[in-house]
C-alpha cells in the first residue's frame, strides 16, 4: 500500500510539476519581449533626441569640407606675400584650425564618414604641396593658378566626402 500511495503521489504531482514548468517557460518569454519592447522604445526615444544633433553634425561637416575645398580655400584666404611656401603654410594651418573645430562631430557620423572626411582633408593637402614643389609655382600667386588648374582637370577631394555625407543623410530618412 505504501508503493501504491507513493505512485498516487506522483501520478498529482506530474501534472502539477508539468504546469509549473509551462508557465515557468511562458513567463520567462514574457519578461524577455518585455525587455526587449522596453529597450526598443527606449532606443526608439533616444533616436528621435539624438537626430536633431546628428542632423547638425553632418551640416558642420559638410560646411568644412566646402571650406576646404581648393577652389573656394584660395578665394577666401588670399596670400599675405608672394612667397610660395608662407602661403601654403597658411592654407594648411587653416584646414587644420577648421577641422579642430569640427572634431567633435565625429561621435554623431559613422567611422567610415569620418575616415572620408580625413582622407579629403589629406588629400587637399596633398595637393596643396604638391603643387607648391611645382617647377611652375615661383609665387605664392602662381600657387593659387597652378592648383585652380588642377581642380579644374580632377574632381576635389572633398566632393567625395560631400558624396558619402548625402548618402549617409538618405539612409537616416
Amino acid at each position: 500500500m505504501d508503493s501504491q500511495r507513493f505512485i498516487d503521489m506522483l501520478l498529482f504531482a506530474i501534472p502539477s510539476l508539468i504546469t509549473g514548468l509551462i508557465a515557468y517557460y511562458f513567463f520567462k518569454e514574457h519578461t524577455k519581449n518585455e525587455d526587449g519592447r522596453r529597450r526598443f522604445l527606449l532606443k526608439k526615444e533616444l533616436q528621435v533626441s539624438a537626430l536633431p544633433t546628428r542632423l547638425q553634425a553632418y551640416e558642420r561637416l559638410t560646411l568644412f569640407l566646402e571650406r576646404m575645398s581648393p577652389s573656394k580655400l584660395l578665394i577666401r584666404i588670399s596670400p599675405n606675400n608672394l612667397n610660395k611656401e608662407d602661403y601654403e603654410a597658411l592654407l594648411i594651418q587653416t584646414i587644420e584650425i577648421e577641422l579642430e573645430h569640427n572634431l567633435t562631430q565625429q561621435i554623431y557620423v559613422s567611422e567610415k564618414c569620418w575616415n572620408i572626411i580625413l582622407a579629403a582633408k589629406n588629400a587637399t593637402i596633398q595637393l596643396i604641396r604638391k603643387a607648391s614643389l611645382s617647377e611652375k609655382t615661383t609665387s605664392a600667386d602662381k600657387l593659387r593658378e597652378v592648383i585652380l588648374t588642377e581642380m579644374m582637370e580632377r574632381r576635389s577631394p572633398s566632393e567625395a566626402a560631400l558624396s558619402l555625407i548625402k548618402d549617409e543623410i538618405a539612409d537616416i530618412f
